[in-house]
């Protein structure tokens, strides 16, 4: 296919739309969905939709150096370049990917992975929603056959939203870390800083519960409730990805790479003065403000380790950015890659993100170790794509949920500094996962006895 193959775009359909050709796709298999949210919303620009790739690996023992082979030879269709993807690998790298280049062992002592640490695909054809411009198209590698094009394209015509299938959480929510296991942790790590190991470090929480359906129900609700401009569903043989994350981890455009840490976090409040109120809170806070610019400093060197020596600046300091369940804090750093350099080696190089982990990475990685009692799986790795033109983009996954073998897990945690409390600390996880809590609450056959 030498050129994009348009769609219809309907303002007032757009959810629709693209929930409807997401169903017409599922069944060709490993279909994935790169989620912009409701860009009234959330501020998201593209949907990225595919599935039935030619190519997959998965738990590659180099990930990275597997999805440059899966691309080796290909071109994009679109010589325009109008297109931020024409085709190309989609999938996720887990945070356990990253356990090598801490010094950690291949595999985390004493647990048993519930998802493959990575997970690839090469695909020929991407269905791209662009919400900016109000287009949609099918787009493809170079030398895909247009009779292929055209018969997806059939497909999706003739696509209607389909039913909802069933969706049921069956038992309680538990916590790897409740608050009594929580605090003496959250404790040991104000140790570790008070004795110069690190900075900062990352503490999150894992959470499960047994469930049983259609996952794809599951984050049509969360979609809802909470829209992410770096949203995904991802499904697999083995079990399904939903992310409802708003932080963009790296993208690459004509050789730009660029980083949004999130750092800081305040939860929205029901009335508009509340809200402010929460904003303006977070907006002055020291302990939020140092925590967001000791992440700075760490993704300013990783991206120096890639980029053209002088061109690493920090374009956007501690600005205020609002979701549909938190405020949050965000920065953007940016540089231009060295010769030699694509996104793929950016991306190896800032992996996994200094947001989710903490400064210095290395031993701040260690100590998540040591204090975790879980795998992060997909969590805090990188979902999203890289194209056969070399433009890249990709969120870290937080605000994540799996489901696989008749269970979910989903995840929250924060970044701990000097200043920290435990308690509070404790208390911005549960807001941060809110939203998830609230829409697994609402598929508990518990709530439904009740």
């Amino acid at each position: 296919m030498a050129t994009p193959l348009p769609l219809p775009y309907d303002v007032a359909t757009r959810c629709a739309d693209r929930h409807a050709w997401f169903d017409a796709l599922r069944p060709l298999g490993w279909a994935v969905f790169l989620d912009s949210g409701d860009p009234a919303r959330s501020g998201g620009r593209y949907d990225i939709l595919a599935a039935a790739p030619r190519a997959i690996a998965v738990a590659p023992t180099e990930p990275f150096a597997a999805a440059r082979r899966l691309l080796e030879g290909e071109a994009a269709g679109d010589a325009t370049g109008a297109w931020p993807v024409s085709g190309g690998v989609i999938g996720y790298f887990g945070y356990e990917v990253g356990r090598g280049a801490a010094g950690l062992p291949a595999v985390k002592a004493q647990v048993a992975p519930f998802m493959p640490d990575a997970a690839i695909a090469l695909y020929a054809w991407t269905v791209v929603v662009d919400h900016q411009a109000r287009r949609a198209a099918i787009t493809s590698l170079a030398g895909v056959a247009d009779d292929e094009v055209k018969a997806l394209r059939d497909r999706l015509l003739a696509a209607a939203d389909a039913p909802a299938r069933s969706f049921c959480v069956t038992g309680p929510v538990t916590s790897t870390l409740e608050r009594e296991a929580y605090l003496p942790r959250a404790r040991q790590v104000l140790d570790y800083i008070e004795a110069g190991d690190c900075y900062q470090a990352n503490l999150t929480r894992e959470f499960r519960a047994p469930c049983s359906g259609d996952p794809w129900t599951l984050f049509r609700r969360l979609h809802d409730v909470n829209p992410a401009p770096m949203g995904a569903y991802l499904e697999y043989p083995f079990g399904a990805v939903l992310s409802s994350s708003p932080e963009r981890f790296l993208e690459v455009e004509q050789r730009r790479a660029l980083t949004r840490p999130i750092k800081g976090t305040r939860r929205r409040q029901a009335d508009a003065q509340s809200d402010a109120a929460a904003a303006a809170e977070l907006l002055a806070s020291e302990k939020d403000r140092a925590e967001n610019v000791m992440i700075v400093d760490l993704v300013r060197n990783d991206l120096g380790r890639v980029c053209e020596t002088g061109s690493v600046r920090v374009t956007g300091l501690c600005e205020l950015e609002s979701f549909a369940t938190v405020h949050h804090l965000v920065s953007t750093v940016q540089g231009q890659l060295a010769a030699g350099r694509d996104a793929l080696h950016a991306l190896e190089a800032c992996f996994p993100g200094g947001s989710i982990t903490g400064a210095p990475k290395r031993r701040a990685m260690q100590i998540i170790d040591e204090l975790e009692p879980h795998r992060r799986e997909v969590y805090c790795g990188a979902i999203g794509y890289v194209s056969a033109g070399g433009r890249m983009d990709m969120n870290i996954p937080i605000r994540t949920t799996l489901v696989a073998r008749g269970e979910l897990r989903f995840y929250a945690g924060g970044g701990i500094v000097a200043d920290s409390t435990p308690d509070n600390e404790f208390d911005e996880t549960e807001a941060k996962i809110a939203a998830i809590r609230r829409v697994v609450g609402d598929f508990s056959t518990l709530s439904a006895a009740a």
